[in-house]
């Protein structure tokens, strides 16, 4: 049996596997990783990604873009939090939605930030917790058909 003994200790660090996804700031995924992200990436779907992009875009006014096609685009079009954060605010009368401050960065933490109050303001919306996505599903693009689902429980 190995052992897990430190620095001086005359035993070799174990070795761990690499992290698992593909995204720019992590190396690609093997083996089970793998599979899972892909069974996590197929429950997504394009035809409720164009119905969801339809009433974002109607919900929050003509002034906000569309996004490129696909998973990723979706991805980067909420990606900063600026398109969540006004929807969020649409739901309420005009000045009395709960994200005061919204403003488009390339900051990362101001981003999740970003995103961090449209999920907190979603929860006191009335979403279940259990509906709502975590940051990092957005962010990272990890699951996006949690993201979907969010979304579609908050336009119901």
């Amino acid at each position: 049996w190995g052992s897990r003994a430190g620095p001086g200790s005359g035993t070799r660090p174990v070795q761990t596997d690499p992290p698992a996804v593909g995204m720019a700031n992590r190396g690609p995924s093997y083996g089970l990783s793998r599979e899972v992200q892909q069974k996590i990436d197929r429950q997504y779907d394009p035809e409720l990604e164009q119905v969801l992009v339809r009433w974002m875009v109607g919900q929050c006014g003509g002034d906000v873009p569309q996004p490129a096609p696909g998973r990723d685009g979706f991805q980067q079009w909420l990606k900063d939090g600026t398109v969540l954060c006004r929807l969020i605010n649409s739901l309420y009368p005009r000045g009395q939605g709960p994200v005061a401050k919204i403003q488009a960065s390339t900051m990362a933490f101001k981003q999740m930030e970003q995103i961090s109050q449209f999920l907190q303001a979603a929860e006191r919306y009335g979403i279940a917790a259990t509906d709502i996505f975590q940051t990092v599903d957005l962010w990272e693009g990890k699951n996006m058909a949690c993201v979907q689902r969010t979304l579609m429980n908050l336009g119901s």
